[in-house]
């Protein structure tokens, strides 16, 4: 909480300021450089939580806006039945899980990265999502059916950019090679899928253990009556 306030604190001076656009313009450098970019990002500061905080608030509204403002022909999801909280749910526990998977996994494999280097660089990973998120958004209200395919490619390619940027920044940050790099990647994934298990079991049998109660009470109520 302390070093949050003090981030806080330092975005909003003069300095501050100028470091917060600085490492946000880098994103754009780091899409097209991947390697030096991830590399710098992390070992010569060029980033900053405030920026990568940015990036993701901006995938999230990127995510909304898409559910919201897209044409019916690309999406056929009606505004009114969506849970804002599960959509922005959807990226953010994903987020989260894979930087916990990841920085637990690679702290075995001798990785360099530390919890917050690991979010910072998939952070910034998200820049081409938002870039070519929001234009799609504007492309699908213009568009004939027949073009409409268009809209499904340039999302995907956005989405399989932002999948390479994530492996390229995880060889950087943990100094990995590519073999390495990849099936630390991959053992990451499947440690997310153990984690989303255990957080369900455990929830599962919370459930459980409160149904149980509360059928016990009412039959102890219902006897003492």
């Amino acid at each position: 909480m302390k070093n949050f306030i003090s981030d806080l604190f330092d975005l909003f001076t003069g300095d501050g300021m100028k470091h917060y656009l600085k490492s946000l313009k880098y994103s754009l450098y780091m899409i097209l450089h991947p390697f030096d970019g991830a590399w710098d990002l992390i070992h010569e500061n060029r980033g900053s939580m405030a920026a990568a905080h940015t990036i993701v608030i901006l995938a999230l509204l990127t995510r909304l806006w898409d559910k919201r403002f897209s044409s019916f022909m690309v999406n056929r999801t009606r505004w009114s039945e969506i849970n804002i909280l599960m959509e922005l749910a959807t990226v953010l526990v994903p987020l989260f899980i894979w930087v916990l998977a990841n920085w637990c996994l690679t702290t075995l494999m001798d990785g360099k990265g530390r919890f917050r280097d690991i979010y910072m660089a998939t952070a910034y990973s998200f820049t081409p999502y938002v870039l070519i998120g929001i234009p799609m958004i504007f492309v699908s209200n213009v568009v004939t059916m027949e073009e409409g395919v268009f809209y499904t490619y340039f999302n995907t390619f956005a989405l399989i950019w932002c999948v390479f940027l994530i492996l390229c920044a995880m060889m950087m940050i943990h100094d990995y090679g590519l073999l390495k790099g990849l099936g630390s990647s991959i053992m990451s994934v499947a440690g997310m899928a153990i984690i989303i298990f255990v957080i369900l079991l455990f929830f599962s049998l919370i459930s459980d253990a409160v149904a149980y109660f509360i059928s016990l009470y009412k039959e102890i109520s219902l006897r003492a009556s």
